[in-house]
């Protein structure tokens, strides 16, 4: 079973989103890091760029695939994790805590209201 942190919201893309003011952490899910496996790059270059939700803030390497990062949130990314830069198997160790991937100045805070609560994505990776 997944770990999915009730205080978090989830998008249909296995990205998680904390609000903390008007700024989101944004990463992957425990379950998208199990699936994907063992992660040995994370490419953001979209950093200072304003993205809508939904678009795609970066690309994550695993060792037999390469997957696109989606942003849940329309903002301004204004900072990129540099602790996976340098570890990028952070993302598969704590993928909500230190395997974080970016911090985002959020443009339309509401949208957080569409994403997914922990229960809904339960259910929705279930399927």
């Amino acid at each position: 079973m997944a770990n999915i942190p009730a205080e978090l919201k989830y998008s249909n893309d296995h990205e998680w989103c904390r609000v903390e003011g008007e700024y989101a952490y944004i990463g992957i899910t425990d379950f998208a890091q199990s699936e994907l496996g063992d992660i040995v790059y994370v490419d953001v270059q979209t950093e200072g760029e304003t993205l809508a939700a939904g678009d795609i803030f970066g690309t994550i390497e695993a060792v037999k695939t390469v997957s696109d990062a989606f942003i849940p949130v329309s903002g301004e990314v204004v900072e990129v994790n540099p602790a996976i830069d340098a570890d990028p198997a952070l993302v598969n160790k704590d993928p909500y805590g230190e395997g974080w991937m970016i911090k985002v100045k959020m443009s339309a805070p509401e949208e957080v209201d569409t994403l997914l609560s922990a229960d809904d994505y339960t259910a929705f990776i279930e399927k």
